[in-house]
């Protein structure tokens, strides 16, 4: 079975467009580092089995993982509504 690529593509989007609307103020903005997460459900028994892969066009790890790290505190503001 093929894997249904919809659900990252409309994520794709979604961030497209939130860009354009946030940032589209001419040529001086350029996207930087990109980094996708995402997770694949296997069934296995009575449940699934989740595995989780990741991209990215950065070249130096630890650059990557302070991204990744930035994008975890956004997220924990953005739950408590900071």
């Amino acid at each position: 079975m093929a894997l249904d690529q919809t659900t990252i593509g409309q994520l794709v989007t979604e961030q497209m467009q939130a860009l354009e609307r946030d940032y589209d103020d001419g040529d001086e903005h350029q996207i930087g580092a990109v980094v996708t997460i995402v997770e694949i459900l296997t069934p296995e028994g009575e449940g699934f089995r989740s595995d989780i892969r990741s991209r990215n066009n950065v070249g130096d790890p630890y650059r990557t993982l302070g991204l990744i790290k930035i994008a975890e505190h956004t997220l924990i503001q953005g739950l408590r509504g900071e």
